[in-house]
């Protein structure tokens, strides 16, 4: 299912039909979306075996699909007619953007059906959350090379999913998956994204507030779910927090309950401690994805630029990574493992992030 264009970003650009109906008093309602027969799987040919995991939306079940291991995820139908009406235009939804969006660091999209559950079919991943995996070496942090990999690795399907549109805006470590051999992650879970060209009508009450950018709350908000604009930087901001956790391996806002913690974020523009013995270059990053102002966060092609770019000053460099001729040895490590002096070179493309962050604070400022 993985082609040549995967690791670029590219996907289909399959269009899918909606329908606008109109109420007896001249009222427009939500559009009705469908879903293209192409997509649709035989259920005749679906095997449900043990669960794998649960979220609010539905359950996920390890199965086959014909002779095929796969996860098969079983979303909840809703209990009125209102419910089931806006739950199956959630699992459409899901289901058009899964489908035309192809990349390395996306779980593939196998694919769906209707009835008679709203089931969806992907690859299925021996390997287990990432925040499964953290909880599990804890207190242990990873290794710094290991944790800017997977930081890239997330950063791409970031990137991938904002050039064809759409904001995830539920990115946290339970929604990224490990591969079996812990080598790389890949970002699953679309049940909360919406195409940027329809962010007006979004509530803010979506996420899970630890990782929640605060942009998405007034005490109104967080009271009454109210709907307002926003735009794909509330991606970049969860981001930051998620990069902060895999350097730390530490839960954000520790001791805070979900909302404490989106109160102290968006009230008291409070985030998480950066340690001290954080290079300043990768507390930088880090620093610039959960600024306050949404139009201060770098792109994610600018994250995965600078993410490369420290990864570079690191002893010994990733087996994975090529570095640059124009690289000496002596800029790219350390004889006893421990972080490089940063070269005069990489120093200078921080200075020019750190110049470029600045300029746009004081011009937003003015």
């Amino acid at each position: 299912m993985s082609s040549g264009s995967d690791k670029n970003g590219g996907g289909d650009k399959r269009e899918y039909k909606t329908t606008t109906s109109v109420s007896q008093n001249g009222s427009t309602t939500a559009p009705q979306l469908s879903i293209d027969e192409n997509l649709l799987v035989d259920p005749n040919l679906l095997f449900i075996g043990s669960k794998v995991g649960e979220g609010a939306h539905g359950k996920v079940y390890e199965g086959r699909y014909s002779d095929r291991v796969v996860a098969i995820k079983v979303l909840h139908r809703g209990s009125t007619p209102e419910e089931r009406a806006a739950l199956e235009n959630r699992f459409i939804r899901e289901v058009n953007m899964m489908s035309r969006v192809k990349h390395e660091n996306l779980v593939k999209f196998i694919g769906a059906c209707k009835d008679p559950f709203m089931v969806i079919v992907t690859e299925l991943l021996p390997g287990m959350s990432l925040r499964k995996y953290l909880v599990s070496i804890r207190p242990r942090q990873l290794q710094l090379s290991v944790a800017l990999n997977y930081a890239l690795d997330i950063a791409r399907a970031m990137d991938c999913l904002h050039a064809n549109g759409i904001i995830h805006r539920d990115l946290k470590p339970d929604n990224l998956l490990l591969t079996a051999n812990h080598k790389s992650v890949k970002l699953a879970d679309f049940g909360l994204a919406r195409e940027e060209t329809v962010t007006e009508m979004m509530t803010a009450e979506t996420g899970t507030y630890r990782w929640m950018a605060p942009e998405l709350y007034s005490t109104v908000t967080l009271r009454q779910g109210e709907k307002k604009h926003y735009n794909n930087k509330v991606d970049v901001y969860s981001f930051g927090i998620v990069l902060w956790e895999l350097i730390t391996n530490r839960m954000p806002f520790e001791g805070m309950s979900n909302l404490q913690a989106a109160y102290a974020a968006a009230f008291k523009q409070e985030r998480p401690n950066i340690p001290e013995d954080i290079p300043p270059d990768l507390a930088f990053i880090i620093q610039s994805c959960w600024v306050e102002d949404p139009n201060l966060r770098p792109s994610f092609s600018q994250i995965i630029r600078m993410l490369n770019e420290f990864l570079f000053t690191l002893s010994p460099p990733s087996p994975s990574l090529a570095i640059p001729e124009s690289i000496t040895n002596e800029e790219a490590a350390s004889s006893n493992g421990t972080l490089t002096v940063i070269s005069a070179r990489t120093r200078g493309k921080f200075a020019f992030w750190r110049q470029l962050f600045t300029a746009k604070r004081t011009r937003n400022s003015q």
